[in-house]
């Protein structure tokens, strides 16, 4: 059902200085920076080999990436699947009772289309799967 791991999120305080760390001292080329408001946040990619690092800025406390960073401070979010039909893999997955917190697609960053599974279906790791948009 998932391709490969599209990204990891993470949740940060201040964008620019987690860019400074991510792309000069860990060498990650920042590809794409973008404001999704559907999901409240600011975010950016990086590049690492076919996958990325999604650093992620909470527009506000009350979206979900800002109530994650009031409990838990910052650090990793969740993790990204890639899927080449989200209504297959969505379908799928409730087939087989897994927990959603989405049980239709969302827009998501660069136009990709994408849905959540809960923590407690994944073992308290918040999951994403991913449809790219074409063009990427």
């Amino acid at each position: 059902m998932f391709g490969l791991i599209d990204h990891v999120g993470v949740a940060v305080k201040d964008l620019d200085a987690a860019i400074q760390l991510y792309e000069t001292t860990l060498g990650m080329p920042l590809v794409h920076r973008e404001t999704v408001e559907e999901q409240g946040v600011e975010a950016v990619l990086l590049d690492v080999g076919p996958c990325h690092v999604e650093l992620l800025r909470p527009l506000g406390e009350k979206t979900p990436v800002g109530k994650f960073l009031t409990r838990k401070g910052p650090g990793l979010h969740h993790v990204a699947y890639r899927v080449e039909d989200i209504e297959a893999a969505l379908a799928e997955l409730k087939a087989r009772d897994v927990e959603l917190i989405d049980a239709e697609p969302r827009t998501g960053i660069r136009g990709s289309r994408v849905a959540f599974l809960h923590p407690r279906a994944t073992d308290g790791v918040l999951t994403e799967i991913v449809e790219p948009a074409e063009d990427h």
